[in-house]
């Protein structure tokens, strides 16, 4: 299996482990890896207050050149905030929702994930 391979395979395996966490926590999945032009939103929930979740979720070998988080650029969200809007014209049953951008981290063998909510705000 090629390095890129197995990356895309830790990648899934850790949008899949925070997809069960999530709904532990109460939040309904609704998509995942929903794909628009120029991007990709990793998971799309239901909150507990109904409002509408796009998660990134973002893994790390190591940390020791910075945190998971920080590889969601300006650059990065500003693609995931023109994906939600377009899953909202496509969806416009949850065009009148609350919205927040939040991101999950793993690192090394982490088995619970860090949970940053409201991690950005569309601009």
């Amino acid at each position: 299996m090629s390095k890129l391979a197995t990356l895309f395979s830790i990648g899934h395996q850790k949008e899949q482990q925070a997809k069960h966490w999530l709904t532990q926590q109460g939040i309904n999945i609704i998509a995942e890896n929903f794909r628009c032009k120029g991007g990709e939103i990793d998971l799309i929930g239901l909150g507990t207050q109904n409002q509408l979740i796009f998660f990134e979720v973002k893994y790390r070998k190591q940390t020791n050149y910075g945190n998971p988080a920080e590889t969601v650029t300006h650059q990065k969200q500003k693609r995931i905030i023109k994906c939600a809007q377009n899953y909202l014209l496509k969806n416009p049953q949850y065009q009148d929702s609350a919205m927040q951008f939040d991101v999950i981290t793993f690192t090394a063998k982490q088995q619970t994930p860090e949970w940053i909510q409201n991690a950005f705000e569309a601009f």
